[in-house]
């Protein structure tokens, strides 16, 4: 009748260790991406606030006179 093999269930758990095993890898993959940018964000934005910082450190300078009496 059926000549196709019956579907056993360590069939199902080998497939599905397959499975973890593939999910798995992605994960690593995409958090070492992740961790990547993060650093590369960081490094960014401290750029950033280290060149606007000192921009406006050179515009707005106090003079302070001092008199005596």
């Amino acid at each position: 009748m059926n000549d196709t093999p019956r579907i056993t269930p360590d069939d199902i758990e080998a497939k599905f260790d397959e499975l973890a095993g593939e999910i798995d890898d992605a994960a690593d993959n995409s958090r070492d991406t992740a961790k990547k940018a993060a650093v590369v964000g960081l490094l960014v934005l401290i750029v950033l606030a280290f060149l606007l910082g000192r921009r406006r450190g050179a515009q707005s300078k106090t003079v302070v006179e001092i008199r005596r009496l």
